[in-house]
């Protein structure tokens, strides 16, 4: 790849500089694409931009940014896009930093605003292949604001189907976050909720993510996808009618295509939430709850365990000898053990517990 040292003036940079939202955002005359496909949306904080605006004002260095040559007279960002935003949306007015807005500065100290103008950016600009140039981006991605697994994924399937699930899954706002907002973890705007939708549809079809891009790549709409992530939600409000906020997060696409044809009852599911959040021998907290109803795996519940003062009384009792098999064993080899277990009403107490060597608690655990 070559690269070459460039200083450019943000005045240069700002000339032509449209957000079109959805459309993407340039600058530099219209010759730089400042958010290509496999860009991340827009994800600075107010203190992180107001920072970058501080340290052009004070004329302190910026550090380098990458413009990729996509034409004869055309760029796209490679980094930097985060700073370029935000300095752009300075100069067009849309924040002040300090209780001053650059049209303000303009007006009462025209010198520092023309410093400010004249400030010249370190621009390396790149020229190779798109292979070359994706994994330069991935390695000089902005630090403490690392590209997810996600953002990746999109930088190498970037294409008509991308730009549309976009659309839905990945803005501020977006169908999805109206849709399922409530069930969702993560941020839209970091690919959270398109991963989540297609790790889902992807377990489904038994394939991976990556393969999934590659083979829509070309789509010009993404409605399998956008239907079958309704279809998830709308299960979920069926199956779990009250809704709590520990519904949050789930892995809510598994848990559908796995039970998507059982007759699940929706009142009895909720009776047996109340149970659980009644009974004392349940230490999980209330997400879990879901989990378990889903797979029946005790485990997630936390159960309560005996205390070592009752484990090692009965230690002493049982003489080290597992109540199963009969071999002998030091304490900390062994495990207490519910005789009744919990699925068939056992509680934790005294009269129901026993010692057992590790192995043959696992294999009683497995049989639950």
């Amino acid at each position: 790849m070559k690269i070459e040292l460039h200083e450019i003036p943000i005045s240069e940079v700002f000339n032509g500089y449209k957000d079109s939202a959805e459309q993407g955002v340039v600058a530099y005359g219209g010759k730089l694409n400042v958010r290509p496909a496999f860009q991340r949306e827009f994800v600075y904080k107010d203190k992180q931009r107001d920072e970058v605006i501080r340290t052009v004002k004070n004329g302190y260095p910026l550090n380098v940014m990458y413009w990729a040559k996509s034409g004869e007279d055309s760029y796209e960002m490679l980094d930097g896009q985060q700073r370029t935003i935000s300095i752009c949306q300075y100069l067009e007015g849309d924040f002040s930093v300090d209780y001053q807005y650059f049209h303000n500065i303009q007006k009462s100290y025209p010198d520092q605003a023309q410093k400010i103008l004249d400030y010249k950016l370190m621009i390396y600009i790149c020229e190779g292949t798109d292979k070359e140039k994706l994994d330069w981006f991935k390695i000089i991605n902005i630090a403490g604001v690392q590209l997810t697994d996600q953002e990746l994924r999109n930088a190498i399937y970037t294409g008509p189907w991308l730009t549309e699930a976009k659309k839905y899954f990945s803005k501020t706002g977006c169908p999805a976050a109206s849709v399922a907002g409530d069930y969702m973890s993560g941020s839209p705007i970091r690919q959270d909720y398109l991963a989540a939708a297609l790790s889902w549809i992807c377990e489904k079809q038994g394939i991976e993510i990556e393969e999934y891009m590659a083979q829509h790549q070309l789509d010009t709409n993404c409605n399998e996808l956008w239907l079958y992530f309704n279809s998830v939600i709308s299960w979920v409000q069926a199956t779990f009618p009250t809704y709590r906020k520990e519904m949050s997060g789930l892995p809510w696409g598994i848990y559908y295509n796995h039970h998507e044809k059982d007759k699940l009852d929706p009142g009895s599911l909720e009776k047996e939430i109340q149970i659980l959040i009644d009974d004392d021998e349940v230490t999980a907290r209330l997400k879990a709850y879901y989990i378990y109803l889903l797979e029946r795996d005790p485990k997630h519940l936390s159960l309560r365990e005996f205390p070592d003062k009752m484990k090692k009384k009965k230690y002493q009792e049982q003489q080290g000898v597992c109540a199963n098999c009969g071999k002998h064993f030091e304490y900390d080899e062994m495990e207490g053990d519910h005789i009744k277990p919990w699925t068939k009403g056992g509680k934790t107490e005294y009269d129901n517990l026993q010692m057992l060597c590790k192995h043959c608690n696992a294999t009683k655990q497995n049989k639950w």
